[in-house]
């Protein structure tokens, strides 16, 4: 679903978009009385042990999704639903200049993105206190500081999105006819350790012009910034896209299964745009690139593929490949990869996302925390 970029300078008020309250504190922000009560908890039974476990992890890691997304959105989102009043005398700022390179709606995908993973911690916290089990509150956690480029609220932060070690063998697993439940590696699409995937501060902002990319306002530095986000989305999401589905091979509750069928889905749909969002930033007329600065480059992935053979980093490709599944000696079929709790269960979830420096400079009771919540996630069983 690649678009067309227009030169033309898209004008938004950002202001008026960060008043609405929506993306400032409201993931863990539970509705007061949306369901949580004890009469409704006896009228619709409560969870079992296992089934609580799962929804609670589930919730812990929409916290941190919403805590993550929040900055993106601050930085490199607009618009809001219902649509915002847009300032005419406002210009994107190069970080949207940049990721509007990448998509002309990729601003307003992370605004809704981010909207949509505040929705998922919030109800599944109150559907949590409807059936009489613990909601999950992270808010003593939040003590990371985060960017202080202009546009960043300034709240103290949940996760870190400038210390990134991020993961891109996604882009590869996802166009292999192998798969990792039964065995298989994939190498990295492109090396990104430690990196800023946001401006850190308005000296992000600035760096070597560079005529080839579509929307004017963008360089060489802030356009590294923001391919390193457009690879990070997708390793958010395609990790949201496993745990989902393999949690819900454990649910026992009806109503629950609805739930990560519904909300999985809806992860699966996330991690699809993001797909061909990263591919757009490792071909024309973005790439090939050289961040002077960071020293981050992007080759042309049609022009110059990393690996062989070039299909597995074909950027056109966006769909998932048939690969092997259940049995290697079973026909290759097109399925979300990896779906046992080995590589996308709540544990390897945990590991993954410490990997990925999100947790930089968290305390060791926070990790401790989401760590025992993953365990008791994993030790669910259907009954």
């Amino acid at each position: 679903m690649k678009k067309s970029v227009s030169t033309t300078t898209r004008s938004v008020d950002r202001r008026s978009f960060m008043k609405t309250g929506l993306l400032t504190g409201g993931a863990a922000a539970v509705g007061v009385g949306l369901l949580a009560n004890k009469s409704s908890a006896q009228e619709r039974g409560r969870l079992n042990p296992g089934d609580a476990a799962i929804l609670r992890f589930l919730a812990a890691a929409e916290l941190i999704e919403s805590d993550l997304w929040t900055q993106y959105a601050e930085l490199g989102g607009i618009g809001n639903n219902p649509p915002i009043e847009v300032d005419p005398n406002e210009s994107l700022n190069p970080y949207q200049s940049a990721l509007s390179n990448l998509d002309t709606d990729g601003p307003q995908y992370i605004a809704s993105n981010t909207l949509d993973e505040i929705s998922h911690a919030n109800f599944i916290n109150a559907y949590l206190e409807s059936r009489g089990a613990e909601p999950v509150n992270f808010r003593q956690f939040e003590t990371l500081k985060g960017s202080t480029a202009t546009g960043s609220s300034g709240k103290l932060r949940l996760t870190n999105l400038m210390h990134l070690n991020v993961d891109t063998s996604w882009f590869v697993r996802y166009r292999s006819t192998t798969n990792p439940d039964l065995g298989a590696t994939f190498s990295q699409a492109v090396t990104l350790n430690g990196v800023t995937a946001i401006p850190r501060n308005d000296n992000d902002f600035n760096g070597t012009a560079n005529s080839n990319f579509p929307v004017a306002g963008s360089n060489d530095h802030i356009q590294a910034i923001a391919n390193t986000a457009a690879f990070h989305f997708g390793m958010i999401e395609a990790g949201g896209t496993s745990l989902y589905a393999a949690m819900s091979q454990k649910v026992t509750d009806p109503e629950v299964l609805k739930i990560t069928l519904g909300i999985g889905g809806d992860e699966i749909a996330h991690f699809l745009e993001w797909v061909d969002f990263a591919g757009n930033g490792v071909q024309g007329p973005v790439a090939p690139f050289t961040d002077n600065i960071s020293g981050l480059t992007f080759p042309d992935f049609f022009a110059n593929p990393p690996l062989q053979p070039p299909s597995l980093v074909q950027p056109s490709l966006i769909f998932p490949v048939p690969c092997e599944f259940i049995d290697s000696r079973l026909p290759q079929v097109a399925v979300i990869r990896p779906l046992t709790d080995k590589f996308a269960g709540a544990t390897a979830a945990v590991a993954s996302l410490t990997a990925d420096g999100l947790f930089t400079g968290q305390s060791r009771q926070f990790l401790a925390t989401l760590q025992q919540l993953a365990y008791e996630a994993d030790a669910a069983i259907r009954l």
